[in-house]
């Protein structure tokens, strides 16, 4: 692995332990040219998913931008960094499983959608709010009321009726 700090590839494992459920390893490294220490994360990755976006362009799934769509969602709210990344990694095993190499970010977008909701209620609105492309207040009331309701997320689904929302 190589140093971010000096670029050299001779660094040391320092300590290594299961983390996020065990679904990773956390590694603890140290570099001996320069003496930084950083620390890395070691995943499975059963198969490269290709993530299809509304447009048609296909691009490849990038765990890291799911992750910090995911975090702007959760900014300043009260939610423990292990259930977030519980989330994460559920969501990316569900895509693997799909046994699927092409993922439609709609059904990336609704896995995140459905682990917000059991998540934190306003990271919930927040990202429905972007994913939905929300352009009325009566949008997110919609959403308000399907979240007290306890609803099946009927009142997600875009308003095909608005030309502009289909």
């Amino acid at each position: 692995m190589r140093c971010p700090y000096c670029g050299s590839v001779d660094t040391q494992v320092k300590d290594s332990r299961p983390a996020e459920d065990s679904s990773c390893i956390r590694r603890r490294r140290v570099c001996p040219t320069c003496g930084g220490r950083f620390t890395t994360f070691e995943r499975v990755q059963l198969r490269d998913i290709i993530v299809v976006k509304k447009s048609g362009r296909r691009a490849p799934f990038n765990r890291d931008k799911l992750t910090r769509s995911v975090e702007i969602a959760l900014r300043k709210r009260p939610v423990e960094a292990e259930r977030v990344e519980q989330m994460i990694s559920g969501i990316v095993r569900q895509l693997e499983s799909l046994g699927e190499v092409e993922v439609e970010s709609q059904r990336i977008g609704e896995l995140v959608i459905e682990g917000l909701r059991s998540l934190d209620a306003v990271a919930f609105v927040r990202f429905a709010s972007v994913y939905r492309d929300f352009r009325e207040v009566r949008d997110f009331s919609a959403v308000i009321d399907e979240l007290e309701s306890g609803g099946d997320g009927a009142a997600f689904a875009p308003d095909v009726d608005d030309p502009e929302k289909a």
